[in-house]
């Protein structure tokens, strides 16, 4: 790997671990903090709105980079994306859970516009060492920092004596988001003219061309998205389980932790994995979210929850890593771009409607129906994945 490729890799791996400290700091009691301020279980439910908020302008963020032939444009984009970040710390000031879910909105408007030319140029520097070890060693820094952000806000909760202990955590999370944009400066400088601007010249031209492969992964990696639940339903639940006793308000946010500890670990490997094995890689990720559901709420008590959220670990250290990862060796290069953003808009609209259901199911109190509902839809989708092998893959 060319130094100025290795530089703008290593420079990219902290951006993700600082915005990581910023945002899955806030994210780890985010249906907590809502339930505190006063919020209904729907509420919860419509951070998952916020993940398809998110993908929506993923969408539009693939679409921008397939037509942008500028690198000073390309990373403009990526710039635009990581500054709402700064929407976490301002957390602190909400006195309204209302104010609470819209700043958490801000923040997924700008994970979403940033994504696809960000995972464009990862996908491009980190080429020469395997995409699924580059992809895996970005995950694993990204992951240092998401241990790290729910660390300071379970150190907030444990020390506060505060109506609301959550405030302080929020106030310390300005100084790892403004890192993150420092971090990102120096990624820009070192890899200046990502090749997606110069590579595939035909622009936009709508979503033809992705291929069959293409929509056969779709189909299955959205299925299981669709069964995953989002951590602020998982975390909303665990609200209400220490109301009962079954946890201490302090453990909310360290089973996150757990569950980014879990994700941190598998990342690695799991990128070793996708490059001796293809596509087949991405099969543990419904594997694992499919007993997450019936842990949390069939007889719950600490051993259960503690094993829900290794598991919810696993299964997003696959997504995030591997099925990243495939995308790039699936699509065609000169369509890279618009794959990522279909790839991410497709997959937030089956996160947010899984995740909305089964927040309708739970507040109904079909807590049975939440289940068979995860778990049919990660049979599916370890169906149509099944089905590919590693033939999709481009050597």
């Amino acid at each position: 790997m060319r130094r100025e490729l290795l530089v703008a890799f290593i420079a990219l791996g902290l951006v993700s671990l600082f915005a990581d400290i910023t945002y899955e700091g806030g994210r780890s009691v985010s249906g907590s903090f809502l339930n505190m301020l006063g919020a209904l279980p729907l509420a919860a439910g419509l951070l998952g709105v916020g993940e398809f908020i998110s993908y929506v302008m993923r969408l539009v963020g693939g679409a921008a980079a397939q037509r942008l032939r500028s690198g000073g444009l390309y990373w403009a984009l990526v710039f635009a994306g990581y500054s709402t970040n700064l929407a976490i710390p301002l957390l602190a000031l909400a006195g309204s859970w209302e104010l609470a879910l819209t700043l958490y909105l801000i923040e997924r408007v700008g994970k979403g516009l940033r994504a696809p030319a960000r995972d464009v140029i990862l996908a491009e520097v980190t080429e020469g060492i395997g995409r699924g070890k580059g992809f895996g060693l970005h995950e694993l820094m990204d992951q240092v920092g998401a241990v790290a952000g729910p660390a300071i806000i379970s150190w907030s909760v444990a020390s506060s004596s505060s109506a609301h202990p959550y405030r302080a955590g929020f106030s310390v999370l300005a100084v790892p988001a403004a890192l993150s944009l420092i971090a990102l400066g120096v990624a820009c400088r070192s890899y200046p003219t990502p090749r997606a601007t110069v590579v595939g010249g035909e622009g936009f031209k709508g979503f033809s061309g992705l291929g069959r492969a293409f929509w056969l992964y779709l189909a299955g990696t959205s299925a299981a998205l669709v069964g995953f639940l989002h951590w602020g339903v998982v975390s909303y639940i665990l609200q209400d389980l220490s109301a009962e006793a079954l946890v201490t308000p302090v453990e909310v946010p360290l089973l996150y932790l757990i569950a980014m500890g879990a994700d941190a670990l598998v990342a690695l490997p799991a990128g070793f994995v996708y490059d001796r094995v293809g596509v087949a890689a991405v099969s543990v990720a419904p594997v694992a979210a499919a007993p997450v559901a019936a842990l949390l709420l069939l007889s719950p008590a600490r051993p259960s929850l503690y094993a829900a959220s290794a598991l919810w670990g696993v299964a997003m250290g696959f997504v995030e890593t591997v099925m990243r990862a495939a995308v790039a060796d699936i699509a065609p290069e000169g369509r890279m771009p618009i794959a990522y953003g279909v790839f991410s808009f497709t997959v937030g609209v089956a996160w947010m409607g899984g995740s909305l259901a089964m927040s309708l199911l739970y507040q109904a109190g079909l807590r049975q129906c939440v289940i068979a509902l995860s778990v049919a839809a990660e049979l599916a989708s370890l169906a149509l994945l099944t089905r590919m092998g590693r033939r999709s893959v481009r050597p």
